[in-house]
């Protein structure tokens, strides 16, 4: 009976420490691009869902006068949402809405759940942390993808490099560029569609690129739009400019990835002294203390 429940502890964490493993290993990119190329599926941009913002339905605004949530809220909800990669009014509306239901949600179970005089105290407790929660989730969502974008952009540059001195023009380089990053970096790749959807709707590219770097708010992109715009006014020489920039950029990425690599010797303190280092005790430790255990009692008998 011990040795079926020790057979079953080992696979149950087996199983445990697998499924860990598996949804925190990065996606093998190539492996996806080689099937992708294959089946044909590739997202060509012509085939990509348009992140234009259009006026909102009739829907839209009879859903949003029922949200408690000011027109100044609601603008600063879109562009935040808009940030996280959430584009158009429904996004918006729905984060408004969890963030106003969710508290009420959670006071009115957990009042119903205790049933007592602390129902109440414990209740608003619980209400002022999950209107919280949706904040904290957005906001991981927002530097999730400008990590992305950030890491991804010396890579975009260097498609573009290529596109560019291969004779393809700056909007034919952008839109080449997004659809060959839509696997591995698809955040970059949609802000870069976005560049082309304005271009085509009228609007200057400069001002398309100043709205990349408004958007998206990484340093990064903002160094990169002031060089395109210092570029375009003094008309010296895009390719040489944007390879300093790309080279920059990619010097930088290495420098977090060492900085990150540096603070993993702290980080794993954590888990060494609360996991690894209490088993390691209980095994080398508890036989001699059951020994001592089991002598000590001995000498008490015999007296």
């Amino acid at each position: 009976m011990d040795l079926l429940l020790l057979i079953g502890v080992f696979l149950a964490v087996a199983v445990a420490t697998g499924t860990a493993a598996w949804y925190f290993t990065e996606p093998d990119l190539t492996r996806q691009r080689l099937t992708a190329v294959v089946a044909g599926t590739l997202p060509l941009p012509n085939r990509r869902e348009s992140v234009l913002s259009e006026a909102p339905s009739q829907l839209a605004r009879r859903v949003r006068s029922f949200v408690p949530k000011s027109p100044q809220n609601m603008n600063h909800i879109q562009r935040m949402m808009a940030s996280a990669g959430y584009h158009g009014e429904w996004p918006a509306i729905l984060f408004a809405a969890v963030q106003v239901a969710l508290p009420l949600v959670v006071f009115v179970t957990v009042l119903a759940w205790l049933r007592t005089g602390n129902g109440v105290l414990f209740g608003a407790i619980g209400a002022a942390i999950s209107y919280y929660v949706p904040i904290l989730w957005l906001g991981r969502r927002i530097d999730d993808r400008r990590r992305e974008i950030r890491n991804g952009l010396p890579d975009a540059t260097d498609l573009l490099i290529v596109c560019l001195e291969a004779g393809s023009g700056i909007d034919q380089s952008i839109a080449r560029v997004a659809e060959e990053l839509e696997i591995a970096y698809p955040a970059l790749a949609r802000e870069l569609e976005l560049i082309g959807s304005e271009t085509r709707a009228g609007k200057a590219r400069m001002e398309a690129f100043k709205n990349f770097a408004e958007r998206t708010k990484v340093d990064d992109v903002r160094s990169l739009v002031a060089m395109l715009v210092q570029t375009d006014r003094f008309g010296t020489s895009l390719g040489q400019a944007l390879r300093t920039h790309a080279d920059s950029s990619r010097t930088k990425r290495r420098q977090r990835a060492e900085e990150r690599a540096a603070k993993l010797g702290v980080k794993l303190l954590f888990p060494l002294v609360f996991c690894l280092f209490p088993a390691f005790f209980t095994v080398v430790l508890g036989p001699a203390m059951v020994q001592i255990y089991r002598q000590f009692i001995q000498e008490l008998g015999s007296k």
